[in-house]
């Protein structure tokens, strides 16, 4: 038998690394009506009618709210349609996207 037969061979497996995670933020303003916020969290952040009302409260309160967090390309879509659809309706509702820590 030679030496090579009798040796283990290892395979080298690699990792596959998470994604990383986006937060989605509601940026208050004075000028949107609390009702079509609501409206809009409902419609692209698919929440119930008690999360979009505190999520709009909070960011009221606080001036900005972490309305969820996704993989980047899927928090940069939710924000671009929330904010689209507030440009649509003449508001000036803005959601921001930043990278989770």
């Amino acid at each position: 038998m030679s030496d090579s037969d009798t040796r283990l061979r290892t395979k080298a497996r690699r990792k596959t690394q998470r994604p990383k995670l986006h937060k989605v933020i509601l940026v208050n303003d004075d000028f949107t009506p609390r009702e079509f916020v609501v409206a809009v969290l409902k419609a692209v952040f698919r929440v119930n009618e008690d999360q979009s009302y505190r999520i709009m409260m909070t960011a009221h309160r606080r001036g900005v709210c972490v309305v969820a967090v996704y993989t980047k390309d899927v928090a940069e879509t939710k924000a671009s349609e929330g904010t689209e659809a507030g440009k649509a309706a003449g508001y000036p509702l803005m959601f921001t996207t930043e990278p989770e820590e």
